[in-house]
């Protein structure tokens, strides 16, 4: 029989495809239940906050945007060792910085979770302040939702068609679909900096 999962979705969701790991987690609440002892969260950008949930975990999987490099809305999956390495290796934003600290400190006190799976896709934008997802990453949450199914299955954490409990993801009013609806027009919000302080035209 499996053991605790925690199934985890970080980034943060004002940097456009940074939000690409809190949107799978997102979707993934509102179309699976697991049977056993699991748990969904969004870690947002949180860091070493997370430590107490990987105490008690022994399966950790991840969905990240990670910069590996490749075609924008690849999905790379890394496991076990690798996963502290990838995390790292270029970091696009301090959540990386301070993921890869959690699972460093959690080996150096000896409870990090036996077994680690990193998916994580390759973002397309990530400097748009206040952007959603773009539609070549956001094409790749269902794609990487299933490779986590098909892990977590052959890990013997069995899921089915329904919902997850929601207590531990997102405010509704950052959930994907408000936070995109939302965003003003480009004629109504200034995307390139605070037009008090713009030149005056001549």
């Amino acid at each position: 029989m499996a053991g605790k999962a925690l199934i985890l979705g970080i980034g943060n969701v004002l940097w456009a495809d940074e939000g690409f790991g809190v949107r799978c987690i997102e979707r993934l609440a509102e179309t699976h239940r697991f049977d056993g002892d699991v748990t969904l969260l969004d870690g947002g950008t949180q860091g070493l906050y997370l430590l107490p949930f990987l105490e008690e975990a022994e399966i950790l999987l991840v969905f990240d945007a990670v910069d590996y490099g490749l075609t924008p809305g690849t999905l790379k999956i890394v496991e076990n060792d690798e996963v502290p390495a990838f995390m790292g290796a270029k970091k696009m934003s301090l959540h990386q910085t301070g993921f890869q600290d959690v699972i460093a400190t959690a080996q150096l006190m000896g409870y990090c979770p036996e077994t680690l799976i990193l998916i994580g896709c390759q973002p397309e934008e990530l400097e748009d302040y206040g952007g959603g997802l773009r539609a070549i990453v956001a094409a790749q949450v269902d794609p990487a939702i299933d490779v986590a199914l098909s892990k977590l299955e052959a890990l013997g954490v069995h899921a089915s068609a329904g919902q997850s409990d929601a207590s531990l993801l997102a405010d509704p009013s950052i959930l994907r679909g408000a936070y995109e609806q939302g965003r003003p027009s480009e004629q109504e919000a200034c995307r390139s900096g605070d037009a008090r302080f713009f030149p005056a035209a001549d």
